[in-house]
């Protein structure tokens, strides 16, 4: 049976990827929209012109539905309303929410972190996932208040609900959710839970001086210290033990290993 802490990891893992998709989709029916609004006005502006060429000047206006389905509120088959700059609004509401988007999966996916917790703390990873439900639950509903085809709004309300139970989450977990759902914070907690003591002796020098010789041996060129002896090394005498101490290293007495019922020497 796994602890309450996987279970934690794996649900908010799940979320973050449910919030992926999303946002996937929404990106993809934002292109598709973009692309069927910029042919319905090509096909308004078309249409339009031929009808000003081939009309008669000399002939008398029609009744006020005729004159509201030649000028309609909205462009036909589009989300783009007949007004001036309607075309430009339009495009440009729909640039800013792929843009969003993008910001949001880079947000999700965590890279780069640094970027985010400078310039966009509220992504960051000192805040929970309550800004990106808020922002989610905006996107949403500002793609289900136009009236859309069935994959833009299939995709919308999916975005919305995800938005919803990211905000719920964030009331839960507040700042540390992104923490738990981390795959370095398994790293982290791991070596926390590293022992520190065998048979009431504190072994943290020992381990420590093992990390640091092991970082010594490995570490790269510009961190080691130019060498002094013929051989590259100071050697296991005297002068290697010196060396040692000055760069801060400990040289411990291994632990006593004989059973206690052995003679003494």
């Amino acid at each position: 049976m796994l602890p309450p802490r996987a279970y934690t990891f794996i649900g908010l893992n799940g979320l973050r990827a449910l919030s992926i998709i999303a946002l996937l989709l929404v990106f993809a029916s934002n292109i598709v929209t973009l692309v069927h609004d910029i042919q319905a006005v090509n096909t308004f502006l078309a249409g339009k012109s031929s009808a000003s060429t081939d009309s008669d000047p000399d002939a008398s206006v029609g009744n006020s539905t005729a004159t509201s389905v030649s000028n309609p509120d909205y462009i036909p088959n589009s989300t783009v309303p007949n007004q001036p700059a309607g075309v430009f609004w339009a495009v440009l509401n729909r640039l800013l929410i792929i843009f969003q988007i993008i910001v949001l999966l880079l947000s999700e996916l965590g890279w780069p972190s640094a970027f985010f917790n400078r310039f966009f703390p509220i992504l960051g990873r000192e805040f929970g996932l309550g800004p990106i439900g808020i922002i989610q639950c905006l996107l949403g509903a500002a793609i289900l208040s136009h009236h859309v085809d069935d994959f833009s709004l299939v995709a919308a309300f999916f975005l919305f609900a995800l938005g919803c139970l990211n905000m719920f989450a964030g009331l839960v977990f507040r700042e540390s959710a992104k923490s738990k759902r981390s795959i370095t914070s398994w790293r982290e907690h791991a070596k926390e839970s590293l022992p520190t003591h065998v048979a009431g002796v504190d072994i943290r020098p020992v381990a420590s001086a093992g990390v640091n010789v092991v970082s010594s041996m490995f570490g790269s060129k510009e961190e080691k210290e130019p060498s002094v002896g013929p051989s590259g090394s100071h050697g296991f005498g005297l002068a290697g033990e010196r060396a040692a101490n000055l760069k801060g290293y400990l040289i411990s007495k291994p632990l006593e290993s004989l059973p206690r019922y052995a003679a003494k020497r």
